[in-house]
């Protein structure tokens, strides 16, 4: 389908595409594999420019938005969603700064993002706050132009290779979610330190991994926002960055899909391809309909936020669960076609399936987004009244 994009727009999605192709696909299983971290691809999105495509031109990126993430996110996941993690969650991590940093907090940390230079991570769950933000137990204290940060953060994306994280901590337990802030926090800083790292069924080349606080010391000026704001801070944050899970999600459908196509095309049962039998036509041809489906809602809501538009939350959401949802079917069939050799490693499609699943858990488990939408319903139908 023609999404008219612009210009520039299609020169960041081929530019994807051929990095996915060239350096990506090639080496997506041997970082699978050995759960390694794909530095050598981060040098090559950062020779290439991509890192600051969606960070405004004054702090040195390209002055693109959402719409130019997800794009870059899909191509980039066709050929390996963990790998594209790397690009992707480093925007999660950023947006808090990029909507609501301070000028100078900006000029700080957004230019070496948007270089390649230096990666982010977002931090906001920990073992006992998952969906529920509320019960967070990492605390911030302040203590004159200071404050001390202790606790645990829990399977935290980019976790150890990142340079710079955002993170949620309660400066005022007793007042809930309204009492829980948000803080830059520089790698290397006294007192940070990272505990395990996480062996996952997906996205393996992808560093998940804790992060330890013990009396943490951050300058004052590292706050975002206000005091109290942290909740609102994750909440905005999530709703720019949930259709980069759902592109991602796309990203990871299409690619799996482009082998099945390619494999019923050619493999032969009964004197013919598989892909004359009417059930495996039928397969391909909802498989198609849904992943084009899911491109359009994503791309559909990146458009929608970068207008300027407000309550984006309910859009997010149901680009996040519907891509996501989507890749879980696509990949599952994508195995299916292939039979037994689909559920072998020696064959990639396998490692579709299982880095589809997270996009269903991860920023916000698809239960949860359902529940976003179901209020954001009931909420414009009071409107009305």
């Amino acid at each position: 389908m023609d999404y008219l994009l612009t210009e520039e727009q299609v020169m960041i999605r081929d530019l994807a595409r051929r990095i996915a192709e060239e350096k990506i696909r090639p080496v997506a299983a041997k970082y699978d594999e050995g759960e390694e971290f794909p530095w050598p691809i981060v040098k090559v999105l950062a020779d290439s420019d991509l890192c600051g495509i969606y960070i405004p031109e004054e702090y040195g990126g390209t002055g693109g938005g959402v719409t130019e993430l997800v794009l870059a996110t899909e191509e980039l996941s066709k050929a390996c969603g963990g790998i594209a993690l790397a690009f992707a969650a480093t925007a999660l991590g950023i947006y808090p700064i990029l909507l609501y940093g301070s000028d100078e907090q900006k000029k700080k940390y957004l230019p070496d993002i948007a270089k390649g230079k230096k990666l982010a991570a977002f931090a906001i769950t920990e073992a006992e706050a998952g969906s529920d933000v509320g019960s967070i137990r990492t605390t911030a204290k302040k203590e004159g132009d200071h404050y001390i940060l202790n606790g645990t953060k829990q399977w935290i994306t980019n976790g150890g290779e990142a340079e710079t994280y955002t993170v949620i901590a309660m400066t005022n337990k007793s007042k809930g979610t309204r009492g829980a802030s948000a803080f830059i926090v520089e790698k290397g800083t006294p007192g940070f330190d990272f505990g395990k790292k996480e062996d996952k069924l997906g996205i393996r080349a992808s560093a998940t991994r804790e992060l330890v606080f013990t009396d943490c010391k951050i300058p004052k000026e590292n706050l975002l926002g206000r005091e109290g704001m942290g909740f609102i801070v994750a909440m905005k944050t999530f709703d720019n960055s949930r259709p980069g899970v759902a592109a991602q999600a796309v990203g990871i459908a299409q690619g799996a899909f482009d082998l099945a196509l390619k494999y019923a095309h050619e493999r032969q049962q009964f004197g013919r391809s598989i892909s004359s039998f009417q059930g495996i036509q039928f397969m391909l041809a909802d498989m198609a309909t849904e992943i084009e489906a899911a491109r359009a809602l994503v791309i559909s809501s990146a458009r929608m936020i970068d207008s300027g538009a407000k309550d984006v939350g309910a859009v997010s959401a149901m680009a996040k669960i519907y891509a996501s949802d989507i890749a879980m079917k696509v990949t599952v069939d994508c195995v299916q076609i292939y039979g037994g050799y689909g559920y072998m490693k020696d064959y990639p499609v396998e490692k579709y399936m299982r880095d589809a699943k997270i996009t269903q858990i991860y920023e916000g488990t698809n239960q949860v987004q359902r529940n976003v939408i179901a209020a954001a319903l009931i909420k414009s139908l009071v409107k009305k009244k």
